[in-house]
């Protein structure tokens, strides 16, 4: 008996049942997003956004480098395996059974855990361009994949909007983590745009130059607002097609808090409270706008 045969189906709800509760916890966002979406596509996308999670936080999860390339390598070999995840718990069981419904190309699975060996290390990045390609690595993929699950006959037709929506949003990532980078070593936002504030790695890192810090920070997240824009000229008018730019719509309000609060992103808070973020994607459902 495999998950999908139909004696198998309470287990693989079960499994269903898992990503949506475990995603609570882990991307409370995303979560709140997939509350506004259809059932079937709720029940998909879930599993879909807790692999996200699961490989986003492995960074949180292991103190040595070696352990982390393991968890990454291991969804690699699954991917790269004719498997249907039945054997690998209940997030491999239901995120494979989306693969297989809905036809979800497993090299850009792959491709999202090789961008992530990104996070692992301590390295900076290297230049705008090279942001743009770890955001398109994973989070636009997550959004294109979205896509291919919400609106597979519209997904190409959306693609551009997707790649912007994801640099934008990844960009405001890297804000809201940019305490926790910091303490680590890590630096998200690029070494040209860091020149151009007249600030190295190690001087940004040190945070005593508020005068260099505060445009750094005004030229990443204007960056973001960038590719913000260009995504809302090419967005889906259609719900369904809409849905997996949900998450996106909290990305401006905290690309203005970081253009308002500049250096202080290392102190303050700049997500929105759990009230706002309620509104906002609900606002965002109806009006298909970010």
């Amino acid at each position: 008996m495999t998950m999908s045969d139909p004696a198998g189906k309470p287990a693989l709800d079960d499994a269903f049942a898992y990503c949506l509760s475990t995603l609570r916890d882990l991307d409370r966002d995303r979560y709140l997003a997939c509350l506004l979406m259809s059932e079937p596509v709720q029940r998909d996308m879930a599993a879909l956004y807790l692999f996200n999670a699961e490989i986003a936080r492995v960074r949180d999860l292991v103190r040595e480098l070696l352990p982390g390339e393991i968890r990454l390598q291991w969804w690699r070999d699954l991917f790269e395996k004719s498997a249907n995840g039945e054997d690998a718990g209940p997030l491999a069981a239901a995120l494979f059974d989306v693969i297989r419904r809905h036809k979800l190309p497993r090299n850009v699975l792959s491709s999202m855990c090789e961008a992530r060996v990104f996070d692992l290390y301590d390295d900076p990045m290297p230049a705008r361009h090279d942001f743009e390609g770890y955001a398109g690595e994973t989070a636009s993929a997550l959004i294109q994949l979205g896509l291919m699950i919400a609106a597979p006959a519209s997904a190409q037709a959306h693609a551009e909007a997707a790649g912007h929506a994801g640099v934008a949003q990844a960009v405001a990532g890297a804000l809201l983590l940019m305490p926790r980078h910091a303490a680590r070593g890590q630096v998200y936002l690029p070494l040209d745009m860091l020149a151009a504030a007249g600030l190295d790695r190690d001087a940004f890192l040190a945070r005593t130059d508020r005068a260099k810090l505060d445009p750094a920070i005004e030229i990443f997240a204007s960056f973001g607002l960038e590719h913000l824009d260009k995504a809302r000229a090419h967005l889906p008018t259609a719900s369904e097609a809409f849905s997996p730019f949900l998450p996106v719509a909290l990305t401006r309000g905290v690309l203005a808090r970081a253009l308002k609060v500049k250096s202080g992103v290392f102190s303050a808070n700049i997500a929105a409270g759990p009230l706002g973020t309620q509104w906002r994607l609900w606002r965002a459902s109806r009006t298909r706008s970010l």
